[in-house]
Formats: C-alpha cells, sequence, structure tokens
C-alpha cells in the first residue's frame, strides 16, 4: 500500500497513468489508437516501428527493416515482433526484424566507458534454443558484434532500416553497432528512429555525456559531417513527457537521396480571418 501511495505521488499524471493501464488491461480500443496513448508493452519499441513504418510508405517503400543490439534474454525481441505484426496489419507494410546479441551475456567492460560499476562479464544470457522456439518472424544475429557487423549487410541485404533500438549497455558496443550507419543509404530510410535504453537509469548508474551510449551517440555526431542525431522536441514539448521520450533520437542522413522527398500534408495553408 505504501509502496503504490508513493508512486501516486510522485506521479505528476497519476488519473493519466491510472486510465493508461485500463485502457491496456481491458485492450480498449483499436491497436493504433492504443499504440497513440501509449497503453502497449514497450510503448518506445512501439513509438519507433510505427512510425518508421509511416515514413516509408509516404516514401513508396512496401518493407523495412528494424534492428534489435542487444537481444538479452529476448523479450525485446519478442515485443518487437508483436509491434511489427499489428503495425504491418495497420499500414499494409512487410517489416523484417534482425536481433544481434552474443548469447553469452556482456563481455568485460573494456574501460570506465563501459560503467564497470554497474555492468558485470555474464549479465544478460540468452537460452538460444528457448527464445528460438517463441520467436516467429525476427532473425537472430548471433556473436560478438566486432564480427557481425562486417558481414551483416553483405550477408542479409537488409529491406531499409527504418528503426533501431540500441541496448548494448556498453559504450564500446554501440560505438561499434552505430559504424553501421555508414553502409550507405541503400539499407536506411532517410531519417531512422533509434531508442537508446541505457541513458537515464538512476543515481546508481549516473549515465552521463562522456560515458555509455551517451557518449557514443555525442561521438557519432561530431565525427560525421552529413549524419547527425537529433532529439525529439514534438515529444519532449507534449504537456504530459514520458521518460522514454528522452531515450529516442532521430538519426538524420543529410545527403540521403530521399532525404528532401516531401511527406507532410498537402494542405498547410491557415484559413483567412
Amino acid at each position: 500500500m505504501i509502496r503504490t501511495l508513493r508512486r501516486l505521488i510522485a506521479d505528476p499524471y497519476p488519473l493519466r497513468t491510472m486510465a493508461k493501464k485500463f485502457v491496456y488491461r481491458f485492450r480498449i480500443g483499436t491497436y493504433e489508437e492504443r499504440l497513440r496513448m501509449g497503453a502497449v508493452d514497450r510503448p518506445h519499441y512501439a513509438y519507433c516501428v510505427h512510425n518508421a513504418a509511416i515514413l516509408a510508405k509516404k516514401l513508396g517503400y512496401s518493407r523495412i527493416s528494424v534492428l534489435e543490439f542487444g537481444v538479452a534474454g529476448g523479450n525485446g525481441l519478442l515485443n518487437l515482433e508483436y509491434h511489427a505484426q499489428e503495425i504491418s496489419k495497420v499500414l499494409a507494410i512487410d517489416i523484417d526484424i534482425y536481433g544481434f546479441g552474443t548469447a553469452e551475456g556482456l563481455p568485460d567492460p573494456c574501460d570506465y566507458r563501459d560503467l564497470p560499476y554497474h555492468w558485470r562479464k555474464g549479465f544478460y544470457k540468452m537460452d538460444i534454443p528457448k527464445l528460438e522456439a517463441r520467436l516467429r518472424k525476427a532473425e537472430l544475429i548471433l556473436g560478438d558484434i566486432r564480427d557481425t557487423s562486417k558481414d551483416f549487410f553483405r550477408k542479409h541485404d537488409p529491406a531499409p532500416i527504418g528503426a533501431i533500438a540500441y541496448d548494448f549497455d556498453f559504450y564500446s558496443s554501440t560505438v561499434i553497432a552505430l559504424n553501421m550507419l555508414e553502409a550507405g543509404e541503400k539499407y536506411y530510410l532517410p531519417r531512422v528512429f533509434c531508442y537508446f535504453d541505457d541513458t537515464i537509469g538512476t543515481e546508481v548508474e549516473l549515465y552521463n555525456d562522456y560515458t555509455g551510449e551517451r557518449l557514443a551517440v555525442n561521438e557519432f555526431n561530431h565525427t560525421h559531417e552529413n549524419a547527425k542525431f537529433g532529439l525529439p522536441y514534438h515529444l519532449l514539448a507534449r504537456n504530459a513527457v514520458e521518460s522514454w521520450y528522452h531515450q529516442i533520437w532521430i538519426c538524420h542522413f543529410f545527403k540521403h537521396s530521399r532525404y528532401n522527398e516531401f511527406v507532410s500534408s498537402e494542405n498547410q495553408e491557415l484559413p483567412f480571418q
């Protein structure tokens, strides 16, 4: 009881939170309505995949890919399958899913940038047979990202990637995953919706711009002239801000041949009064 009261007191929008939980529990409305309310499992995954699919449709693509870096036990990958299936029905677009992981859990941290005071070797091991038995569409890419990143595009020739979930925990692994954004425009939509899991945390992790995933993003922006990660100000400006809004970045490929194609509303004129 005390724990529940503490959560309600700390929540600036307790009625909104309870309404969302009610909608989620009883599956009120269509999937797309629940998605827009955030009343779904892992709404951050749903947001990225949904908006990537919308952009792809506007650009005339019939198929896209979604990546998860850091599969761990596999719950996130299964969740991506669910959202991809529902979004495919709504928007009539095919969505392929690829999940990257070692299956052996976290390796040894390289240095302070990997936050060894929080992460330990062996965390988040994968039961491969158990996960593969539950997967219906997603493809596992198993192995060290230093190796799998080198031949992924040659081996799989994926449809344009529109959404990516980065959950490698480490700075060092995330840097390698981000370098895959250099593969060329054939493999990416001009704007890619990305979620970075380990960027908020608590007083224990104390994530900052000089370690972990945040450092990897900042370094990428500093070293890439024509590709940059930007914050979703449209989310951060909402009246009710969810914590995961702060974990979304949009990767813009400014030199992508389709970056400037018009995808907005045809009628934007305000009525003269």
